[in-house]
Formats: structure tokens, sequence, C-alpha cells
């Protein structure tokens, strides 16, 4: 199989589909892999290091779209690249095809791809495995991002993110206790902060206070709740995780209104749309804007700003399900792991993910039936 790495089109996309140490295991294998020129450089992943794992340079995404029987990539690509793909390709990334807009889905569809969103592949327990990494290293980056906005510099209330004798810490909301909310609210503990998290999933919450050795608030969210939590936070997390849909908005503008000045709302679910009606995407070169004197972090990518750890982290994540599709083709593959097949999108041009389907207006099929056709 030929496999492809093209290089991250998005603005202030720094990460890499895939590590050196992964392509040579892919090599090792008998699979050639075609790496376009400089898509590590951001990671401080050389082209040297790429080929002497074994991958082929190729100096333009076009010779790597075109020829490549199996695209890894990280985030959703830009809609002139789905048009270079080989038809019946397989590609492999962060897609959230829910937010991508009914055009990029029905590119995809006409030339009959098949749509793997790292976001939705499953484990053998239900946890999400590739996502899991990130959702870790995102848990852990917004605490830094939100003590550095908190600063007087950055225009916030000058308030530390810790503890400090005879001053009363932060006080850190987290909207959501999955993996992202769980990591972020073990990193908030450990700084010292007030921490409060709110969800539905009560489960959650109790992994979340087991994890945090009680130290972490845990309540079930209700908009009365969210209205009072919200005006005494000095930092909002969004980490409201809907797999395969569009995040609600749990924040009203109202309640952005009513927070405190200088205060930060960090929406790490805005890949998926956000929860806090006021966020908006933004970038790593511009991350913040300000609304109703709160300061909003809405940067989707946030993780590619640790790159190397990022990509590497992904790689390891990754490819065993790249193993899988590579040495028995997308179809059995498929059948062999339940878990994977939970993350096909769109399989061969149909739409087969419930949520996506609906939020794109397209017609949904069943993946089962469509394997079973094939057989």
């Amino acid at each position: 199989m030929i496999i492809g790495v093209p290089r991250e089109k998005h603005g202030n996309e720094h990460r890499v589909g895939l590590s050196p140490f992964a392509i040579s295991r892919l090599c090792a294998l008998g699979h050639a892999v075609l790496v376009e020129q400089g898509a590590g450089a951001d990671a401080h992943l050389r082209d040297s290091d790429y080929q002497n794992a074994g991958a082929r340079i190729v100096y333009s995404d076009e010779e790597v779209l075109r020829r490549g029987d199996l695209i890894c990539g990280v985030e959703r690509m830009q809609a002139d690249e789905a048009e270079l793909l080989q038809r019946g390709a397989v590609i492999c990334g962060f897609h959230h095809l829910a937010v991508a807009g009914t055009d990029f889905v029905k590119t995809l569809c006409e030339r009959e791809i098949t749509c793997i969103g790292y976001e939705l592949v499953e484990g053998p327990h239900g946890e999400l495995p590739i996502r899991l990494p990130f959702a870790e290293m995102a848990g852990h980056l917004v605490l830094q991002i939100a003590a550095r906005y908190l600063s007087v510099e950055e225009g916030g209330r000058g308030i530390l993110m810790g503890a400090v004798p005879t001053v009363a810490p932060p006080t850190v909301l987290i909207l959501g206790a999955g993996q992202l909310g769980h990591a972020a609210a073990i990193h908030a503990v450990a700084a010292g902060a007030h921490t409060i998290v709110i969800d539905h999933d009560v489960a959650q919450l109790r992994q979340v206070h087991e994890g945090t050795a009680g130290k972490a608030v845990t309540i079930v969210a209700d908009s009365d709740r969210l209205e009072k939590y919200t005006s005494i936070a000095d930092v909002v997390i969004g980490a409201v995780h809907i797999p395969g849909g569009r995040t609600p908005f749990l924040v009203s503008h109202d309640m952005v209104r009513g927070m405190k000045k200088g205060s930060v709302i960090v929406d790490a679910s805005i890949d998926q749309g956000g929860c806090v009606e006021t966020s908006r995407p933004t970038t790593l070169a511009e991350p913040i804007y300000v609304v109703e004197d709160v300061i909003h972090y809405c940067v989707p990518n946030m993780t590619a700003s640790v790159a190397r750890t990022a990509s590497r982290a992904l790689a390891s994540a990754a490819l065993p399900y790249l193993i899988d599709i590579a040495e028995f083709g997308i179809e059995q593959a498929l059948r062999r792991d339940p878990g994977l097949a939970r993350g096909v999108c769109i399989f061969k041009g149909q739409l087969v993910h419930q949520r996506i389907a609906a939020a794109v207006g397209g017609e949904l099929q069943s993946l089962d039936t469509l394997l079973e056709d094939r057989a």
C-alpha cells in the first residue's frame, strides 16, 4: 500500500501525521511511504529523518494526495486538497465533519473516499485511544494558557494560577468531565486552584472526583448552576465533547456578560463549534479576543504549539490502526476491529455516521450493511 503524509496546510498548524518511527514500522512491513517535503519541519522532524526511516520525500502535496492509497494527516484537509485525492482513497485525521460544511463532505463522497475520524475511533472499553493523548495534552495546556492570560500584561485580572498563603486561590470552572476535562481538573487541582467541574454524566463526574482525590468540586449541570458558577469563575474551560457532533452552547452571551472583568475563557471544544455562545475560532498567531471584558482563547489546534510532542503522541496512538489498514485493506480492517469501524465517517463515498449525516443533511447508510454487501 502507498501511504501519504502531506504537509498540513491550515494556518499555524505545526503537527505532522506520522513520525519517522511510525514510518519505519510501516516500511518494515513492505509498504511505501511518501512524505511531502518539510512536512515535519515545524515539529523539528527533518526530511532526512524520514528518509532514514524508509520514506521517499516528494515535492508537492499533489503527488502525495494523487498517489496515496492511505493519507495520514492531522487536521481536516482543505477543500482544494480533497479534490486532489485518489478516487477511493482512505484518509485519516481529526476531521470533525459535523462542522466542515456540506460542500467539503460532498467532495469526499463524490470521490468515493473512506474517511476515518481519529476523534471517533474507540478502544475495547469505549475509550477514545487516539483522542486521549491530545485531550491529556490540552488538559495541561489550558491551565498554562489561562495562567498567562490572567496576568496584568495580557489584560487579565492579575491573578496567579496557584495557591499563595493568606490569599484565596483562583476559581477554575471546567465544563465537561470527559478526557480533556478530567485532565484539566487534575492540573488545576495540582496548581492549587479552587476547581469546579460540571457535567451531565454522573459516572464521569465520579471519575474526576476519584482522580483528584475529592479535591475538585463535581456538580451535575443545569442552567441555574452554570449561571451561578460562571459569575464567580476566574477561568472557564470549555471541555465538552460530542463524538461526531457539534457541541451545544452551554454558556450564553448573558452569562459571559455576568463574568468578572479580566476573567478568561479557554474554549477547548471550539474544534466542534465551541460550548460558549461568544466563542469563535482563533489561531496560534492571533489566539485571543475580548467580549464583555472577558478574554476568549479559542484555538482549535492548541496542541500544535507543542508540535513535536503532539506529533509523536499521535503517531504512537494511531500506528496500530494504520498497520491494520495497510496490512489487511480497509474493508477487512473494519471487520476485524469494531472500534476502528466506529471511527468511520464516510465509507466509499457513503455517509455512515448518524450525527455527521444529520449535520450536513445527508442520507445515512449502515456501515455493517455496506461491508456485508462487499463480502
